[in-house]
């Protein structure tokens, strides 16, 4: 079900949930989003956004992410509703593009929580119509600038999406610059 024109009701997310659960990744480069050089033979992206200085600004982007706001920024919902962040949580992803919605399963596989960075991985798995690494961090360097990144690499799984591949890397394209502003609005809200 990666691509439907109906709505996909919460049964049918449910159900998607619980199929995946015993299942494996699509792919072997487990964690290779922490790695400065990408796997070959798939897409690569690195973005990146300025939050900001300083510690309440990367104590905002860490809210952000453990509260799945750049995911909901851009209106999707969310299997779990609130899913953990931690290894091993799957998450199933489903968000209407036009007259379509996409419904994505993904496993998290990394998670790093370290005095200058804060963030997760998640993998894809079957029924996803890419395969790859998505990972999100918030990160504070030496001078207290705060950054998100989001960095991924993928190649089309699913024969729609090879056959549309530039449709979907165009929709991968928007829904990353959703992320980023997501972040950046919910850290940059005054309470």
């Amino acid at each position: 079900m990666p691509i439907s024109v109906r709505p996909p009701t919460g049964q049918d997310l449910d159900a998607l949930l619980a199929r995946v659960s015993d299942l494996q990744v699509t792919y072997p480069e487990v964690g290779a989003t922490s790695a400065s050089v990408l796997p070959p033979g798939y897409r690569h992206d690195r973005y990146s956004i300025p939050l900001g200085r300083g510690n309440g600004v990367f104590q905002r982007g860490r809210e952000a992410l453990q509260t799945w706001q750049a995911h909901r920024h851009i209106g999707a919902v969310l299997v779990p509703a609130q899913p953990h962040i931690a290894v091993g949580t799957e998450v199933v992803v489903a968000l209407r593009v036009g007259p379509a919605s996409l419904v994505v399963p993904c496993r998290i596989v990394s998670v790093v929580d370290a005095d200058d960075t804060y963030g997760f991985a998640y993998g894809t798995l079957p029924g996803h119509f890419e395969r790859g690494e998505e990972a999100f961090h918030v990160c504070r360097g030496r001078e207290g600038e705060v950054s998100f990144e989001v960095v991924a690499f993928s190649r089309p799984a699913d024969p729609l999406a090879r056959l549309g591949s530039p449709i979907a890397r165009l929709m991968q394209t928007r829904i990353t610059r959703g992320y980023l502003e997501g972040i950046r609005s919910f850290v940059n809200a005054v309470h």
